[in-house]
């Protein structure tokens, strides 16, 4: 990859001097007083585009725009190149005399910047280390082990640039606005019971409540699947987060315990908590009270009609939001024995509550999975099923985001993309911090031959979700494959695969992107990979339910697998 790419906007001249160091971005080296530092080329073009923006501040959103324009990252990419920047310069975060972060709104290079051709060549080579510099040298190295932490949380995705520019958004002035909002992180409820009904309410506790806050227009609403562990650190989506949900569960013979906890992430000032202690009765009413307050309390403009949708529930029966739960859990799996696993647990919620609208949601989920998989020997009546069910969702409850996301999943079953289009616009404006709405629509844009509108998607859908399932990653590198980036496509289907191995769709994938780069070795395990999980697999009885409609795109696929011999 050229140094010439990976450092655009850099200055004419060589160098420049920022503070005490001499920075040369063509070399990626920074100097001062005979030490020598070689950071990444990111690094360096992060630290050029503040540089050239000295003293102003550099909204996060511009960053990495500029800085990854082809590629699908994350928030936490951006922190992890600002920690190995501080690393590099001496800079101490909480007294920074380099970069300076500004709450909620992006960086600041706050050190002096001088280009070489504007100084006298007496003032070009610094003689010495001041020794604020060396003591904040000293102090980073107390904070390293953390900085190392974070470092290891990136995704593979964003490592190789990308050579295809990316068009504009379907839905990009999304972005624009959102940067403006605050930003509140919901760390998984803990179950302080060892016991499987805790367990499902904790979990079901902090979707539901991820799902209000999501409601709300004036917030970006950040999902956090995982924390590091080590030294009690918080995970790279926190610190990208202006606020933080933390709780726990526990349940005492028939009454529940919750706990719950909301700080500022930058100062780590808490500002409210509260426990409940109620009967199980009260479950309900408990999630009810807990969105309701979190908004009135977090900096964010909230609407009556918000506040309504917050305060209505899905189900008023317990026992049927557990079997709901019980389902989604089996769901995810996307195997056939749990799929119909799965099923048997909404139709018990159903029973228990015929007007559970996310429960025959769910269940249409079963019937499409049925008939994307080849689960049936009637794909047909399976789909024809799903749509059935997915309206009567709709039908009872049209106005959560999930009966518009069903529907618009059957409708690109069916092969209908302008109308699941349709549907999921509308479920990102129910609720603007939607991350499986923006995949979604990100993978339509695909099957229709615009591959370049699924990355901004993409990279929504990823601030709003860090820790994403394997879909994610197939959706990417399905998009990369068709816009030729086979190293970028091979990297996120790898790591979807890393996730769920036994997916055969990634499968498929990977074994035409090594025809594409014309790597026959692993072409040929793949093949190998796809006959153990579909023995009787053909790429034209695949491609017959498939729902890409782009001919151009399809025949692409069936040469590279016919190639193959399937």
């Amino acid at each position: 990859m050229s140094t010439e790419i990976e450092n655009r906007g850099a200055p004419a001249k060589d160098q420049i001097h920022i503070g005490d160091w001499i920075v040369e971005p063509t070399l990626n080296r920074l100097s001062s007083a005979g030490e020598t530092v070689k950071v990444e080329p990111k690094a360096m073009s992060v630290l050029v585009h503040l540089a050239d923006r000295a003293g102003e501040v550099v909204s996060r959103e511009a960053l990495l725009s500029a800085v990854w324009p082809n590629v699908v990252v994350g928030d936490d990419s951006l922190t992890q190149v600002v920690i190995k920047l501080r690393k590099a310069l001496g800079d101490v975060p909480d007294k920074p005399v380099y970069i300076e972060t500004i709450a909620k709104r992006g960086y600041r290079l706050i050190a002096p910047v001088i280009k070489v051709g504007t100084i006298p060549p007496a003032q070009v080579r610094p003689n010495s280390v001041t020794p604020q510099v060396e003591r904040r040298r000293i102090s980073w190295i107390a904070v390293s082990g953390v900085a190392a932490l974070l470092a290891t949380a990136a995704g593979v995705w964003w490592i190789l640039d990308g050579p295809k520019a990316v068009s504009s958004s379907p839905i990009a002035s999304i972005e624009a606005a959102r940067s403006a909002k605050p930003v509140v992180s919901v760390r998984p409820f803990e179950a302080l019971t060892d016991d499987a009904q805790t367990t499902l309410l904790a979990r079901g506790l902090t979707e539901d409540l991820v799902t209000d806050l999501s409601k709300a227009d004036g917030l970006q609403v950040i999902s956090v699947a995982a924390v590091a562990e080590q030294g009690g650190a918080a995970a790279p989506a926190e610190t990208a987060s202006g606020y933080l949900v933390t709780g726990s569960v526990q349940r005492v013979d028939e009454r529940l315990r919750l706990r719950i906890h909301l700080t500022e992430t930058v100062t780590g000032k808490s500002l409210w908590s509260e426990r409940f202690d109620r009967g199980m009765a009260d479950f309900f009413a408990i999630q009810d009270e807990l969105g309701s307050k979190l908004l009135q309390i977090l900096p964010a403009k909230v609407s009556e009609a918000e506040l309504r949708r917050v305060a209505h529930r899905y189900t008023h029966n317990l026992e049927a939001y557990e079997y709901f739960q019980r389902g989604q859990t089996a769901l995810l799996v996307r195997q056939q024995a749990d799929n119909a696993t799965a099923r048997e647990m909404f139709r018990r919620a159903i029973a228990l509550d015929a007007a559970f609208a996310r429960a025959y949601a769910g269940l249409a989920l079963t019937y499409a999975a049925d008939y994307r998989n080849h689960w049936t020997a009637d794909g047909a009546v399976a789909l024809d099923r799903a749509f059935e069910i997915a309206q009567t969702a709709h039908q009872i409850n049209p106005d959560i985001r999930e009966t518009y996301w069903v529907l618009a999943f059957v409708h690109v079953e069916r092969r209908q993309h302008t109308e699941a289009i349709q549907y999921l616009e509308t479920a990102v404006r129910l609720s603007p911090s939607f991350a499986d709405g923006y995949a979604l629509l990100g993978g339509v844009y695909t099957y229709i031959g615009r591959p370049s509108d699924t990355l901004p998607l993409l990279r929504t859908a990823m601030r709003l979700d860090p820790q994403p399932g394997y879909l994610y990653f197939l959706l990417l590198g399905r998009a990369y494959l068709f816009l030729g980036d086979l190293e970028q496509a091979r990297a996120n289907l790898d790591h979807a695969l890393s996730r769920n191995p036994v997916n055969l769709e990634t499968h498929i994938y990977l074994a035409a992107t090594h025809v594409l780069a014309d790597d026959k070795a692993k072409a040929a395990w793949e093949v190998e990979e796809i006959r153990a999980l579909q023995p009787g697999f053909s790429a034209r009885g695949w491609l017959e339910t498939y729902p890409m409609t782009d001919a151009t795109q399809t025949s692409r696929l069936a040469n590279a697998l016919g190639s193959l011999g399937f």
